[in-house]
């Protein structure tokens, strides 16, 4: 790219961090600002990328020639430094379209999915990085084996989690895709179902060479020239998992179905049965890239996980808690499902923040039949993002309509000062707002009250 400078609005969030510690490593001068503090943020500065925490545009390099600004579209349009930047004639991109044109040229492995993507992609990056095979990696959450959501190796190899949020994965056109899952969300955007459905149809008919899709799916791809494959946890299909035996702590071993033959015996390092799907999925696109079966096995066994997906964080006897992003109530279910399948026969305690007032009040029913099979429900407000509030939607939609009488309804500032009142078994934190925050005390609170015992 012809630019020395590139300077990132909203430069915190997941998919934008990774973007702004390619162009670093890359040896660009990369700053931004992000609307507050975070841990990614102080990594960020950790690692030489200044941020700031007010709209400021006079941070903005003033070399519009040579400077690239890249924004992200939770940005809202009014916001002072995207506005200076448009006036001025800076040259400013979505991070999608960045993250399209870093793929031109290279041997693209992207992972779509309203749920799973994140896991799946990191999963699939590590096969290729652990196998000596090498890749660039753009991930939504941060990898545990490699504290990053930015894995770098070269050799023309790349994983992207596809987003499908403002159709951004339509920028992507990958040599092999996977597509892990398709429901209803970000009606704000696609306004229904339906949308969403055609916008997955046209990322699959961007695919070149392998399009592996979750068989249960149904996805029209009458449009793509690519080689497609079905995958799934247990049904027969073209990548399959056999003679699933479960283990402790939630593990799970199995054998691996594939169009070459079957891979014996093998384990995902992290418990859950989606985990399991997910690792199909994986393999799939690491077998059809054309990593070497007991290179794929080995790779599936040393996987640590992501950060804040099924993130077990305190493991102790009577004193459990685990993390989670879902903030979807098909995710939640699956979530709660896999956290039964660790801990079978404790009592779980659901913390769930709410994200977004569209997609509280699109799936205000969905989400309260998945909490309704959590033990306990501490619910909090909504976490609002990008979106003013919308009357008369509030977390009381789903809160009225849980299933359960061990249920309470509280501001997020009043949570610590309930757990640490509260003797917990299993503890779980759900959501994809600000939740995150409270994931470093609620483990060392509890790490301590275990110590005094």
């Amino acid at each position: 790219m012809e630019y020395d400078n590139i300077y990132m609005i909203g430069i915190g969030g997941i998919g934008m961090s990774a973007i702004a510690r390619y162009f670093k490593i890359k040896g660009y001068r990369v700053s931004g600002y992000d609307r507050t503090p975070s841990p990614i943020t102080s990594a960020l500065t950790g690692e030489g990328i200044p941020v700031h925490f007010e709209e400021s545009p006079e941070m903005i390099p003033g070399d519009t020639g040579r400077t690239l600004v890249i924004y992200t579209p939770a940005i809202p349009d009014d916001n002072k430094e995207l506005e200076y930047a448009k006036a001025k004639g800076y040259r400013l991109l979505k991070r999608s379209r960045v993250l399209g044109e870093i793929s031109r040229g290279k041997r693209t492995i992207a992972v779509a999915g309203t749920h799973g993507k994140t896991t799946t992609s990191t999963m699939a990056a590590h096969i290729l990085q652990s196998s000596g095979t090498g890749c660039d990696a753009f991930l939504g959450g941060i990898s545990k084996n490699y504290d990053s959501n930015l894995l770098t190796g070269g050799n023309g190899a790349m994983v992207a989690e596809a987003d499908e949020f403002d159709r951004s994965f339509l920028q992507l056109f990958p040599e092999i895709s996977v597509i892990t899952s398709i429901d209803a969300d970000h009606l704000d955007i696609y306004r229904d179902y339906g949308h969403i459905k055609e916008a997955f149809e046209e990322f699959a008919s961007q695919t070149s060479r392998h399009l592996i899709i979750n068989k249960k799916v149904s996805l029209e791809c009458n449009r793509t020239e690519a080689e497609i494959h079905s995958y799934s946890c247990e049904e027969q299909c073209d990548f399959y998992a056999s003679g699933i035996t479960p283990a402790e702590g939630g593990y799970f071993d199995f054998d691996l179905n594939y169009p070459g033959g079957i891979i014996k015996r093998c384990r995902i390092g992290t418990p859950g049965k989606i985990n399991l799907e997910n690792g199909v999925a994986a393999a799939a696109a690491a077998l059809l890239y054309g990593i070497e079966p007991e290179k794929v096995k080995e790779a599936l066994g040393s996987f640590s996980g992501v950060k804040r997906r099924l993130d077990i964080r305190v493991n102790l006897p009577g004193c459990s808690y685990i993390d989670d992003y879902a903030h979807h109530p098909k995710e939640i279910e699956a979530a709660i499902g896999s956290i039964r399948d660790i801990f079978p026969g404790r009592r779980l305690t659901a913390v769930f923040q709410p994200h977004l007032y569209t997609r509280t009040r699109d799936f205000a029913d969905g989400f309260a039949e998945a909490l309704s099979k959590a033990d306990e429900l501490i619910l909090l407000d909504i976490y609002p993002a990008r979106e003013l509030p919308i009357e008369g939607v509030t977390s009381r939609l789903i809160f009225d309509k849980v299933q359960s009488d061990n249920k309470i309804l509280i501001h997020r500032d009043e949570l610590m000062g309930l757990l640490e009142r509260k003797d917990t078994d299993v503890l779980a934190t759900f959501g994809a707002g600000d939740i995150d925050r409270f994931v470093g005390p609620i483990t060392e609170m509890l790490e301590k009250r275990r110590r005094k015992c």
